[in-house]
């Protein structure tokens, strides 16, 4: 079982330990840097050890602002997926589990913000204190320089009669400071499942605050507060043996007064080029937005699921991809996405809408579907789409025998899975290497079944008629119902077709023992077990 894991998902654990590995190795080495440059001695007089946590900090959270946009740079993992050979084949897989790395990074800005969040407030109160009457010896001189001309300071708080909240609402560092961790905050709360499922759009709203995030991220070094001594002051000021005379810097001429100066931001390096690639991102998605979509056909399903047909000029996709769709009636900002359930070989491409929140009811209502009324489609409301994205489903078509398992909602892709497989099975022209798939579905509430099991009906039907019926064996198990369900199952039990489903296959009750499920595909298919 462990290898099974480890030779699916290897390439997924290579990649984490490597993001992982470059966050220690960042943080260790600018630690270690700043615990023993010379130029910053002066400075950890006055800040001790919380000078290196807030620096080191800071170099992974810049390279993690870096990574946070590139597993949301859809156009960007398609173009990867397309182009790269070693994208192709199973390995491609992988590239749909960006938003899987998207939140493994998040959790990464969120614990280096929180540390160099941390060290900085104690550096601040360390600064402070060096200001006050009690501090004495190198600290009190190095605090006051800057007092007078041709001197520049090393603490930017240039008195102890203030207050520490109002010297960080005074400068960009504290400012912009402020308004990183509020926008931080705000994205990663909204972001849980929980708040996901009571309100899509809080989510979609809050995440958009990233732009005041990386606005004030590539600023927040500009006012340069953590000073270092600058390298022609070190030329001229030995600090090993300065710092014990610190009393005679004005006088001695082996030890004049130690120059200071701020180091230059280096935040926005860092994050440019993502940015770009995204702005290029929405860029795309504007483009498309602009491009006609034609809604052919509306149908209102059981259970609140809206089928939508669509065509779009020089669209093209493949099994198990998904799409990003827009209404401007209901919202110009919003895009959702949905898998596509036609098969490429038909000449639209549809999607399967169940109502769960306020936008997709919003949806059902501007098409009318809840009372299953269908206007023109001249008269429908106007749909945007961008995509298609994610990998294919294709890899069931290299083999001759094919398993395939969803559950619940996850059912969706595998529409067009078994459209195109029925397809490609009567292309008379196409050797079809796929001579069998068993198909598992496991779903809790019997509802979810009606719209798939039509989809179902209309393939066992099908393959009926071209005597095909071996190609496709399907199982489909139902692990919640209550009192009344058993009863009524139990009274139709011995009836032609499955009284959930109105399918000829028996719905099966309970969760699947997948040892026995296996066990007689491999007896079914003894050339082909391994």
């Amino acid at each position: 079982m462990m290898g099974c894991w480890m030779l699916n998902e290897s390439v997924s654990v290579v990649l984490a330990l490597s993001w992982l590995g470059v966050n220690l190795y960042l943080f260790i080495d600018t630690f270690r840097w700043y615990g023993e440059e010379e130029s910053f001695f002066y400075t950890r007089v006055i800040l001790g050890s919380t000078l290196a946590w807030a620096r080191a900090s800071a170099v992974c959270l810049n390279f993690n602002c870096m990574l946070i946009l590139l597993p949301i740079s859809r156009n960007l993992i398609s173009f990867i997926r397309g182009a790269s050979i070693c994208c192709r084949g199973p390995w491609r897989r992988h590239l749909d589990k960006n938003l899987q790395f998207h939140k493994l990074v998040a959790y990464g800005i969120a614990i280096n913000a929180t540390i160099h969040t941390a060290a900085h407030l104690c550096n601040l109160e360390r600064y402070h204190l060096s200001q006050s009457a009690e501090a004495a010896g190198l600290l009190a001189a190095l605090s006051k320089l800057g007092d007078t001309t041709n001197e520049s300071y090393i603490n930017p708080i240039r008195t102890s009669h203030t207050n520490t909240t109002t010297e960080l609402l005074s400068t960009i560092a504290g400012v912009t400071g402020l308004l990183i961790s509020l926008a931080l905050i705000l994205i990663m709360t909204s972001s849980t499942e929980f708040i996901r499922q009571i309100s899509y759009e809080l989510f979609w709203y809050t995440h958009h605050m990233f732009i005041i995030f990386f606005i004030s991220l590539s600023i927040h070094g500009a006012g340069r507060i953590v000073r270092g001594q600058t390298p022609e002051s070190l030329l001229l000021h030995n600090v090993t043996f300065c710092r014990d005379h610190y009393a005679k810097w004005q006088a001695a001429a082996q030890c004049p007064v130690p120059q200071f100066s701020g180091k230059e931001p280096s935040a926005w390096k860092w994050v440019a080029g993502p940015v770009v690639l995204y702005a290029c991102e929405r860029v795309i998605r504007f483009w498309r937005f602009q491009q006609e979509v034609v809604i052919t056909k509306v149908v209102s399903h059981p259970s609140g699921v809206l089928e939508l047909h669509m065509k779009k000029r020089n669209f093209k996709m493949a099994p198990g991809q998904y799409v990003l769709l827009q209404c401007p009636s209901i919202s110009s900002l919003e895009w959702h996405p949905f898998t596509l359930t036609s098969a490429p070989q038909e000449d639209f491409f549809s999607v399967h809408i169940r109502t769960a929140g306020d936008w997709t009811r919003a949806l059902q209502k501007a098409f009318e579907a809840e009372g299953q009324a269908i206007k023109e489609p001249r008269s429908l409301p106007r749909l945007a789409v961008d995509g298609p994205f994610g990998a294919a489903l294709t890899d069931v078509f290299h083999y001759p025998v094919s398993v395939c398992i969803a559950a619940g909602i996850g059912v969706t892709p595998f529409a067009a899975l078994l459209k195109s497989i029925w397809y490609k099975s009567c292309e008379s022209q196409t050797q079809l290497k796929l001579s069998k798939v068993y198909f598992y579905w496991i779903c809790r509430d019997p509802s979810a079944f009606e719209w798939f099991a039509d989809l179902l009906l209309s393939l066992e039907t099908r393959m009926s008629e071209q005597g095909k019926t071996h190609l496709l064996s399907y199982h489909i198990f139902l692990t919640g119902w209550d009192e009344n369900q058993a009863i009524h199952i139990a009274l139709h039990w011995d009836e032609n077709t499955d009284v959930i489903t109105g399918l000829k296959q028996k719905t099966f009750y309970g969760r699947p023992n997948w040892n026995n499920e296996f066990r007689q595909i491999a007896y079914n298919h003894p050339s082909q077990a391994q």
